[in-house]
């Protein structure tokens, strides 16, 4: 999933970004409200992670305003108010969810798979095209009767691009899919990406599926039959 994580805590939010990113998302992490209110308008989230209490547009603001905008991904509410009185507001304000500070990390992670499932892009725990099957928890990934663990990186990669099959994807869509919101990959990153999952790929028999589009960019095409 692309993420947006908003929370003015240093010392937290660094944490959550590492403990989502290893999970395979896609993270882009935010310390104020005003940023996390432009990047609202400018990208599609499968779900969004507010902190109440913020040094200028709180969390609530933020959640009524993207509710407000007619967006549906899910939300999850960070805080250390803990009474029945503020989860209800939380709640009515549009949220799906609702955590307690301290987080456990463990705990933010199985709230996030769940509500993984409410995002209108779900499609199940598991994308398959022609028998190549990728596991979205434990970003596994089984040819026949090979199976091998994928690194964040490569998962997200192959993820975008068995969502995408036979469908021409170029180095600008590429990056503006997979890399977080201030990143600046370097020329060759996609290159050097795509490579790299090509060598995870073969390692299980799946030799010549990604295609390369000269001047373009690249094609996930499965073999025909």
């Amino acid at each position: 999933m692309r993420i947006l994580l908003v929370e003015d805590d240093p010392e937290q939010i660094e944490p959550l970004h590492d403990a989502l990113a290893r999970s395979g998302h896609i993270v882009d992490a935010v310390e104020d409200g005003a940023t996390a209110q432009w990047l609202m308008g400018e990208k599609d989230y499968d779900l969004l992670i507010f902190d109440w209490m913020l040094p200028d547009e709180n969390g609530i603001f933020l959640c009524k305003q993207y509710r407000q905008a007619g967006k549906a991904s899910p939300i999850l509410m960070l805080t250390a108010k803990d009474t029945t009185v503020d989860k209800v507001m939380g709640l009515d304000a549009g949220a799906d969810d609702y955590l307690v500070k301290p987080v456990d990390i463990e705990e933010l992670l199985a709230r996030v798979r769940a509500l993984r499932r409410r995002s209108p892009l779900w499609c199940g725990d598991a994308l398959q095209v022609n028998g190549l099957s990728l596991h979205l928890d434990t970003m596994r990934l089984e040819w026949g009767s090979s199976s091998l663990k994928l690194k964040s990186r490569d998962f997200q990669l192959l993820e975008y691009m068995m969502r995408h099959p036979r469908q021409i994807l170029t180095h600008d869509q590429i990056e503006q899919a997979l890399w977080e919101w201030g990143q600046e990959p370097e020329s060759n990153a996609v290159v050097a990406r795509v490579k790299r999952l090509r060598q995870r790929l073969r390692e299980i028999g799946v030799e010549t599926w990604i295609e390369t589009v000269y001047g373009t960019g690249y094609r996930l095409e499965p073999p025909a039959g």
